[in-house]
């Protein structure tokens, strides 16, 4: 019988997606399975296959293959059971995309510990915010971070060197995994600011079955392909759709490490010859902004976003350079990608922004606020059917009258204005049309007479001036709407971005308070 993983048409994914389809998929089944197994144990078969390639910021290469990880992870797994370590206790790790940092995510999880993946670029309190709440028995570090860790009272701080693996060479190679498939494998933080923890969004082995859905549909992922993902593996997209996913069908994966460079990251998809790359809207932002794309050849074949929608200018971007369609993929770390556009799929047509077709055996409705569904066209709240009734995704939303769903913001990124509705997102992606407006961020400032205003924050090379202005405020009043229009406009050398690369709007309408509350008084 066909395996999943052998049918590419939209078609077939409606007809023979199915949960037992997914499990056929995997060694372990609905009562034991363990990820580690899945994505690398199994697939270590004494070749030296690559598994990973890292991409440097520095322009170094490396590559890690199934069997280096399969043996580092199983000899860190019978380390971990030396020194006390227990089923169910955190080990926190705090790395960049290195030969420890899989050892320590997929060493923790064959012992049946939970692995709880930090993003590297951390203060103290940001650190010490998910310390406090996971309670690690171990955070493992390099050297750098080790000194900000161990500011932190009650957790024991390791540093990942050359010492940690040679301590670890001493034990065996191979270990026998026991964990259920129910039994919690990874603690995920959503990215936030420092004042504001996120929940841990607690995930267990089995998560990696459901995952799979996306991975098909979102990333489009097969045997055979070259695949490369940009994001941070400390976050959902680049741990679940960029390393777990990949890994689990014996697929070579690839990732970044340091400071992100769009320069660097081309050269990679060049010469690994990449064909599948998922990564963030402002990654193919970067890239189109970098003015670089034309001095590199790709074999790209599959693309998909993920984070935010991408603005027409990067669309554009992308059909030049690479010749196939961004597949954008809609979900978050609670609930999953849900909304995909079935990328290397020949009989779906990818509409230029939008958040595509629900994944197989999904229900989504966009909703007016009585709680019945929109008619196309008409912007409402984006609700998911789950647990037998409709559960919001704090997004906003529409639908066309093929069926294909269209991201319309966050809820609370809308902006009334003298009783206009508006979209923030609309706004910035005119602003962005502009030729001198290399990034751009909207929210809705406080005004007397009409409730809330615009406000945009430019980036640009061109000179401030008031002529500037007034032509930022006509070129977008002139595409959408008299009234729609950004009337307070400021020049910045950056706009705040989450640590997964997504605009913050909420630190801009943060300052913009605090700069209100303090003119008051």
């Amino acid at each position: 019988m066909a395996r999943l993983t052998e049918f590419t048409r939209y078609a077939d994914a409606q007809a023979h997606a199915s949960s037992q389809a997914l499990w056929e998929l995997f060694d372990g089944d609905r009562e034991h399975l363990n990820i580690a197994h899945e994505c690398i144990g199994r697939h270590a078969d004494g070749s030296g296959r690559a598994a990973v390639r890292i991409a440097h910021a520095d322009g170094a290469d490396e590559f890690l293959s199934f069997d280096d990880i399969a043996a580092g992870s199983a000899r860190f797994a019978h380390w971990l059971d030396a020194n006390g370590i227990q089923p169910g206790d955190r080990i926190a790790f705090m790395l960049e995309p290195s030969l420890p940092f899989y050892v320590c995510l997929f060493g923790a999880m064959q012992t049946g510990a939970i692995s709880v993946p930090l993003f590297t670029l951390f203060g103290l309190d940001g650190l010490r915010l998910r310390v406090d709440d996971c309670k690690p028995k171990l955070l493992i570090t390099n050297a750098e971070k080790a000194e900000v860790a161990g500011k932190i009272a009650g957790v024991r701080v390791i540093v990942a060197d050359a010492g940690l693996l040679e301590e670890i060479a001493r034990f065996p190679g191979s270990y026998e995994t026991k964990t259920r498939a129910d039994d919690l494998a990874v603690f995920q933080y959503t990215s936030g600011t420092t004042r504001e923890l996120p929940e841990a969004v607690k995930h267990t082995h089995r998560a990696l079955v459901t995952l799979m859905f996306a991975a098909l549909y979102g990333t489009g992922v097969r045997p055979g392909d070259e695949f490369f993902c940009p994001s941070s593996p400390a976050w959902g997209h680049g741990l679940w759709h960029g390393t777990l996913a990949p890994l689990a069908l014996g697929v070579t994966t690839g990732t970044f490490a340091g400071r992100f460079d769009a320069t660097r990251l081309m050269k990679a998809l060049q010469d690994y010859r990449i064909t599948n790359m998922s990564a963030a809207a402002t990654h193919y932002r970067m890239m189109n902004n970098s003015g670089r794309a034309g001095d590199f050849t790709f074999s790209i074949r599959k693309l998909s976003y993920t984070g935010e929608p991408i603005d027409p200018v990067t669309l554009e971007f992308i059909d030049r350079t690479f010749h196939v369609p961004a597949c954008s993929m809609y979900g978050t770390t609670e609930i999953g990608v849900v909304l995909v556009n079935y990328p290397g799929a020949s009989d779906f047509a990818v509409k230029p922004g939008s958040l595509g077709k629900p994944v197989p055996g999904l229900k989504l409705q966009v909703q007016n606020p009585d709680g019945t569904a929109t008619a196309p066209g008409v912007v409402g709240e984006l609700m998911l059917w789950r647990r037998d009734r409709w559960e919001t995704t704090k997004d906003l939303a529409r639908i066309d009258e093929d069926g294909y769903f269209y991201h319309a913001g966050r809820a609370d990124d809308v902006i009334i204005s003298a009783g206009w509705t508006m979209s923030a997102v609309e706004i910035e992606n005119t602003l962005l049309k502009h030729p001198d407006v290399r990034e751009a961020a909207v929210i809705g400032v406080p005004d007397a007479t009409r409730g809330q205003v615009v406000k945009s924050f430019i980036v640009t090379d061109r000179p401030q001036s008031a002529e500037f202005v007034d032509e930022l405020k006509n070129f977008t009043r002139e595409r959408l709407s008299q009234h729609e229009f950004p009337r307070h406009i400021e020049f910045v050398s950056e706009l705040p971005k989450t640590p997964a690369g997504k605009i913050h709007r909420k630190v801009l309408r943060d300052r913009e308070a605090a700069a209100a509350a303090a003119s008051a008084n």
